[in-house]
């Protein structure tokens, strides 16, 4: 029996964006919600779009890559959560006397501190929002303790919750950043502030969103860092210039696919959901998204075993790194490599080929000459 066009019988209305990540993700598994954290690591890498996907679902990829077999140790200690939380309820405490002197009031007691409560995530942005137009219009010192802001990524809305942020007088809006790894006779270590800039980039491009439709309003282009000092437990404070990580940041977001577009280009039946699927359905599953590994992803992504496995077994270039793969071109297996090398394959007019071939006659060259030497 067939239907006409008009016999009432249609086609089912696709699901919308936000629920087919939720059916991708499982009826069963709640939302792994991004972070500031997450948001600059995917900003790193913007062309892997299973991370995009995974992330844009609140797919739990510490679950997810346990269940594929490449577990990863990733996140922070308990202990060092622990030591972060009590060295910043310090920084706060007393109605953040301690962080205002960091800012240089000398009055605390002349600063507001609104209250920035409200039901779900939607209404703490609009609060916060409120809060910073009243900040910029009052001409007075304000301190925004766990702002809340929103970030639309890849199509998808991200929540991002600073430390806190102050309004000056003047309506500057500045970032504060409070890190529990210390500042040693002024300087801390290189990689952890570089991490906390990138991170404190993407609350910075949340905030200026907020600017643009606030009169008077200025975001600073530089965050405070807020350390201990030396090995105490007393604060301490640094300007940090985030320039150069907005830039970056706010570059790779905008290169990043939707990722509705992403899981409409998926094959039936694919699914994360780590509480029903199998291993090997999750395995094919998470095959079937093109992701781009780099060795960096090990300190930023729970999959990155799970991927650099997959990587190493292909033989690609990119597990020697981002540089490696840069340089060499439409040469994108390690066979192909040494193939080109030995003069087997490759156009010769590639300066990728031409350079590897060049190198392996020099290795030749050297080692000749090496064992010419220990003849003698």
């Amino acid at each position: 029996m067939s239907a006409s066009l008009d016999s009432g019988l249609s086609r089912p209305p696709r699901p919308t964006p936000r629920r087919l990540l939720a059916e991708l993700r499982g009826p069963s598994n709640p939302p792994r919600p991004l972070d500031a954290r997450a948001l600059a690591a995917l900003a790193a890498n913007p062309g892997c779009r299973r991370r995009a996907l995974l992330d844009g679902a609140g797919v739990d990829k510490s679950a997810l890559a346990a269940r594929l077999g490449s577990p990863a140790p990733f996140g922070q200690s308990q202990f060092a959560i622990v030591r972060g939380n009590s060295f910043e309820a310090k920084v706060k405490a007393d109605g953040g006397r301690e962080l205002l002197r960091l800012i240089g009031v000398e009055e605390p007691g002349t600063v507001a501190v609104p209250d920035l409560a409200a039901a779900g995530p939607e209404g703490r942005v609009a609060r916060t929002a409120l809060a910073l137009r009243e900040a910029t219009a009052a001409d007075a010192w304000t301190l925004l303790d766990h702002p809340l802001f929103a970030l639309e990524v890849a199509g998808s809305p991200v929540y991002l919750e600073p430390d806190a942020v102050v309004v000056r007088p003047d309506g500057g809006w500045t970032v504060v950043e409070i890190k529990s790894f210390p500042m040693v006779d002024g300087a801390a270590d290189a990689s952890k502030v570089g991490a906390a800039a990138r991170q404190a980039a993407v609350y910075v491009l949340a905030l200026e969103r907020v600017a643009a439709v606030t009169e008077g309003a200025e975001v600073a282009r530089s965050v405070l860092l807020v350390c201990p000092k030396d090995f105490s437990n007393v604060p301490t404070a640094s300007v940090v210039d985030v320039r150069k990580q907005r830039a970056v940041t706010r570059r790779q977001l905008d290169r990043l696919t939707r990722i509705d577009e992403i899981a409409a280009a998926l094959p039936e039946g694919v699914s994360f959901d780590v509480a029903e699927r199998s291993a090997e359905e999750l395995t094919a599953s998470v095959e079937s998204v093109p992701h781009q590994y780099a060795p960096e992803c090990l300190a930023a992504c729970e999959l990155a075993f799970h991927c650099r496995s997959r990587a190493r077994d292909a033989g690609a270039v990119e597990t020697l790194g981002r540089s490696v793969r840069g340089e060499l071109g439409g040469l994108t297996t390690v066979a192909a490599v040494l193939a080109a090398a030995r003069g087997e394959e490759g156009d010769p007019r590639d300066p990728a080929v031409a350079a590897l071939r060049r190198a392996r006659a020099l290795r030749q060259e050297a080692l000749a000459g090496a064992e010419a030497r220990a003849c003698r």
